[in-house]
Formats: structure tokens, C-alpha cells, sequence
């Protein structure tokens, strides 16, 4: 098992084709595309790309970790009770176990990302 992995920003195999579950979906009709690239520990940590058409979805990260990388798009964060944030290709985030809020996807997304449960 090699200890460094490389990310493909994109990738040229076949995604898992998603949508929201119907209690995640706000607004619009998103489609989402993952290509998972790599997982370890048992399954637990977790790294690829994922792609989301426009729309607004519910985000709730329980016990999960998550850093993201924008490749491409524009979206929108919104907690609850906080004021919207935006990002864009080219930035990073991270959303914290316990994160409630509102994704809004308004321009297709494309990002890297790693999940820790």
C-alpha cells in the first residue's frame, strides 16, 4: 500500500451517479457525480472528487470531518443562524462534526474532498 496518493482532478473512470435523499433537498433537481479515489482506515477516511448540478440541499455532518477544495463553480454555505458564505474555484473549507446548514449549489460544483468519520 503505497503512503502517498495522488488526487486526479479528473478523473477518466466511470462516477457513482447520485441525488439528495428527498428529506436533504431544498430547492431545484441536483445530480451528483463521485469518484471515489482512495479510502483507509477501515473506511473511515475517504478521498476523491465529487460534482453537484445547481440546487439546494440540507448539510448535516453528524460525525464527519470534511476538508474541501473547489476545483470549479461557486456554492453557497449558509449555518444556521450565521450569514451565507461563498466559495469559488480555488478555495478551501473544512465542515466540522456537527455542522447543520444550507448547501446551494449555484453554479456546478467540482471539488476535492476528504471525509474523516
Amino acid at each position: 500500500m503505497s503512503l502517498l496518493k495522488t488526487i486526479d482532478p479528473n478523473p477518466t473512470f466511470e462516477p457513482k451517479h447520485g441525488v439528495p435523499a428527498a428529506d436533504r433537498l431544498i430547492a431545484g433537481s441536483p445530480a451528483f457525480r463521485t469518484w471515489a479515489q482512495d479510502a483507509a482506515k477501515d473506511g473511515r477516511v475517504n478521498t476523491g472528487v465529487w460534482e453537484a448540478t445547481p440546487g439546494e440541499t440540507h448539510s448535516i455532518k453528524g460525525e464527519t470531518f470534511e476538508f474541501c477544495h473547489i476545483l470549479e463553480g461557486v456554492i453557497e454555505l449558509t449555518r444556521e443562524g450565521e450569514e451565507p458564505v461563498t466559495y469559488r474555484a480555488g478555495d478551501s473549507f473544512v465542515m466540522k462534526p456537527g455542522y447543520v446548514g444550507v448547501w446551494k449549489t449555484i453554479e456546478t460544483v467540482r471539488k476535492i474532498y476528504v471525509t474523516v468519520t
